[in-house]
């Protein structure tokens, strides 16, 4: 099938849309017709090698839209159902098994590895050369793509498939940090530290487990009015104030959740340094391999204090994206407010402007948008 994608050839050079041609899905997989895509933050980090993935290759891990075709052994998903995609695993090692695949052991290999397991790609262009793609499974980047059935959840018909795609990754992941990884009870307190997407979705979640202190520690005051209005109960800008300061003269005893949405050390240790006794600080931002953060081993040990990674808002996808939308749906996770719409051929326009901020969570729609479901 003839396809138009958007290629990343070089991480100096803009992304170009181009014709390729694409694969009918093998055993286990699926044909994905896009009605949009979400625009993520590691989707740049892999374009300029941050995360180091091979070029030429079709990025994009926030797809939704509808199956065309089901490869063979696939047989709880049909043609015509509505789906989002989200990140891929194996579905056999030990951390799969027990209902943790966001920590899979072959995680990098089939979300990063830009093939299949068996290193081929369902792309190819117009001179047959192979364009690397599966990146997250998915590649959604592209007008259609080849996802697999472990990493696709059909969603209600009812649904606006324009919005969807974010739940696969970065909403799933700021509301599963609060709701799975850090399961906050009612009365709790938690501090979030960035409000972009994911750390917005965490004070969303963080409302809906009814947390009684939801703190928003951001540089951008649009964002912290926004946080406001979602549920956060105190808003800080880091950037003209001390947040450890003023989160610990307005909780003296500290908080029992610290959610560091930035990647940054300076952030995270303040984020720890917030910890009340027997807290948590939960490290959810991305950073290069190497990064390293100091922090008081005294305050760590003494209190019982816990540092830990979340990947993915330790989420299955196809139990909790039903769950988030089930929320979205009663009205009380208005996702949808982060949400900017570009068209495809914006693409560049979408990266930018979530880089300056423009754009809390850019979302490319496609031609065939319009139709919906």
């Amino acid at each position: 099938m003839d396809i138009r994608a958007a290629i990343v050839e070089a991480s100096d050079r803009p992304m170009v849309i181009r014709p390729l041609t694409i694969e009918a899905p093998r055993p286990g997989e699926l044909l994905v017709r896009l009605v949009a895509t979400g625009v993520c933050h590691t989707d740049a980090t892999m374009w300029q090698q941050g995360v180091p993935v091979p070029q030429p290759v079709v990025l994009g891990h926030e797809g939704a839209g509808v199956v065309e075709q089901v490869g063979e052994g696939v047989t709880d998903i049909r043609p015509g159902d509505p789906v989002v995609m989200s990140y891929n695993s194996c579905g056999a090692c030990p951390t799969c098994c027990s209902d943790h695949s966001s920590y899979c052991h072959d995680f990098f290999p089939r979300n990063f590895f830009g093939t299949r397991p068996d290193g081929s790609s369902a792309l190819r262009g117009e001179d047959g050369s192979p364009v690397f793609a599966n990146i997250f499974g998915q590649s959604s980047f592209a007008t259609h793509a080849i996802c697999h059935v472990r990493n696709a959840v059909v969603v209600p018909r009812d649904l606006d498939l324009r919005i969807a795609g974010p739940l696969g990754c970065g909403i799933l992941t700021g509301a599963g940090a609060v709701m799975n990884a850090l399961k906050v009870q009612p009365g709790q307190s938690v501090v979030v530290l960035g409000a972009g997407s994911v750390g917005l979705s965490a004070i969303m979640a963080a409302k809906v487990a009814g947390a009684t202190s939801i703190i928003a520690v951001d540089l951008n005051p649009d964002r912290l009015t926004l946080a406001a209005e979602l549920g956060a109960t105190l808003t800080i800008n880091g950037g003209t104030e001390d947040p450890v300061a003023h989160v610990l003269a307005t909780l003296p005893a500290g908080v029992d959740f610290a959610i560091d949405c930035t990647g940054l050390p300076a952030v995270i240790q303040q984020g720890v340094a917030m910890l009340g006794v027997r807290g948590t600080c939960g490290i959810v931002g991305a950073a290069a391999p190497g990064t390293m953060f100091q922090a008081d081993v005294s305050h760590i040990m003494s209190g019982g204090r816990t540092i830990r990674g979340i990947v993915e808002g330790d989420a299955d996808p196809k139990a909790f994206i039903p769950q988030l939308v089930a929320l979205y749906q009663a009205g009380q996770f208005p996702f949808d407010r982060l949400i900017r719409f570009y068209p495809f051929e914006a693409i560049n326009d979408a990266f930018s402007d979530s880089e300056n901020g423009a754009a809390i969570k850019p979302v490319l729609l496609f031609e065939s948008s319009g139709d919906g479901c």
